[in-house]
């Protein structure tokens, strides 16, 4: 069967660009080995924060006194139920897309994709033709020599997902988003949890104030966090986890339960057919340009196969933007200085931009102005006070970073996206009138600090 576009992958890169595809009036296949929605949907993303809730719906419970509300007997955490409340979010919004392909008369191939030459792909044996072929293979958990996955102890994120109880120690190795949100959520729920970070701080990649607060919350949790810490080895015996490392205090062994390991992931590009038609690959990722074409007429690549972000909002940009491409609507290219990022701890955090120490680096002079949520009105009354919001300005005080740690502060970030995608200066941002009492005021309060006029510090 001949389509104009077929798409290998239905994750938020995949599934988007078949949809758009579709939109703009193209006969479309989508190709799809596992569930419909790919890892975000199924085993990353979406069940990750059903998790999540509900170990803060727990953490409600066990504060309910502070609140003024009385709970007769003992709040307990139900693994199992939790498990099975977060796989059934997973399956309504796989099912989700699903509607949508049917919705656009999307052909969805069940089977894995592989390329057979330019114009020709392979679905478990059956062939199919097209114009244009866009693969979207998404990535897996990276696998270390030294942190072999057995499934059982040393685990990885997916197998994280479905535990049948809470283990009573776990070690995390790797403090970016996965690590985080897991040793946070295992934390919540009573877990004793040690973190180990190959770097100097936790979540590396933040700013640097929004690391050393994310650090002592896991403190207060009484998380234990060893930075600037190598694992060296494991080695399993009577159902323990001995976890060899080396830091600050030389070497040490880590008794666990679960090791779980946190340490990126590793683009699917392996048995698709790059090499039988001869596309470019380097560092494990494939080379694109601007509109994710490869150096193969008729073949495209977006999400975490190039070497870009590997988000699932970048992946579905990249999507829009190649069909778009494809289509012949000269669309704008991804913007990369602007892409926000969210951690779904507690606090949360959301960042978009330049950190202050890059700008710096760059010999970018700044202006910085910060709100502690300590002063805001919203959070006293909420009663999660922790976190603030850093907003940096250039010398012309345009928007060039945010930094955001709190609780929801998530759902904050989109403004200070736009403003920074618009090129909004800080008093733009102190003169836009914000609703009270809102934590977004927090954003209006940073940029009033940044200019020298705070009101409430």
């Amino acid at each position: 069967m001949k389509y104009d576009i077929i798409v290998i992958g239905s994750g938020p890169g995949g599934y988007v660009a078949a949809i758009r595809a579709a939109q703009l009036g193209r006969k479309v296949a989508l190709v799809e080995r596992a569930e419909p929605g790919g890892v975000c949907l199924n085993w990353g993303c979406i069940p990750t924060k059903a998790l999540l809730k509900s170990a803060q719906v727990y953490q409600y419970c066990r504060n309910a006194a502070h609140y003024g509300v009385q709970l007769d007997g003992e709040a307990r955490p139900d693994m199992e139920a939790i498990v099975a409340r977060s796989r059934t979010v997973a399956e309504t919004m796989s099912k989700g897309v699903q509607f949508l392909l049917k919705k656009n008369a999307i052909d969805l191939l069940a089977g894995t994709g592989v390329l057979k030459e330019p114009g020709r792909v392979a679905v478990d044996g059956t062939e199919y033709e097209a114009d244009h072929i866009i693969l979207a293979t998404g990535a897996r958990p990276r696998e270390m020599p030294f942190l072999p996955v057995d499934g059982e102890h040393v685990l990885t994120s997916k197998q994280a997902l479905t535990l049948k109880r809470i283990p009573e120690s776990i070690v995390v190795v790797g403090s970016g988003a996965i690590g985080c949100e897991f040793a946070w959520l295992y934390a919540a729920l009573g877990s004793k949890v040690t973190v180990v970070e190959y770097l100097d701080r936790m979540l590396p990649l933040e700013d640097e104030e929004v690391s050393k607060a994310m650090e002592r919350a896991f403190r207060k949790l009484r998380a234990t966090v060893l930075t600037s810490t190598t694992v060296k080895g494991v080695e399993i015996g009577e159902g323990r986890c001995k976890v060899t490392v080396e830091g600050k205090k030389g070497v040490q062994e880590l008794d666990a339960e679960t090791v779980l390991s946190a340490v990126g992931i590793a683009a699917n590009i392996e048995n698709i057919g790059l090499e039988a038609c001869g596309v470019k690959t380097e560092r494990g990722k494939i080379v694109v340009d601007e509109y994710f074409r490869t150096n193969i007429g008729g073949i495209y690549a977006i999400g975490d196969i190039v070497p870009t972000p590997a988000l699932a909002h970048v992946a579905s940009a990249e999507a829009i933007c190649c069909v778009e491409a494809i289509c012949g609507l000269n669309p704008e290219p991804v913007d990369y200085s602007t892409i926000p990022s969210c951690i779904f701890t507690s606090p949360e955090v959301a960042s978009v931009g330049l950190t202050e120490q890059q700008a710096r680096e760059r010999g970018i002079e700044v202006k910085v102005g910060r709100f502690p949520f300590t002063a805001s009105g919203k959070a006293t009354a909420a009663g999660d006070r922790d976190g603030f919001v850093k907003l940096i300005f250039d010398a012309e005080e345009r928007l060039i970073g945010a930094h955001l740690i709190g609780a929801n502060v998530t759902e904050m970030l989109a403004e200070p996206t736009l403003a920074k995608r618009l090129g909004v200066t800080a008093h733009q941002i102190a003169r836009t009138i914000h609703a009270h009492p809102t934590l977004n005021e927090g954003v209006m309060e940073a940029a009033e600090a940044a200019l020298g006029a705070a009101i409430h510090l």
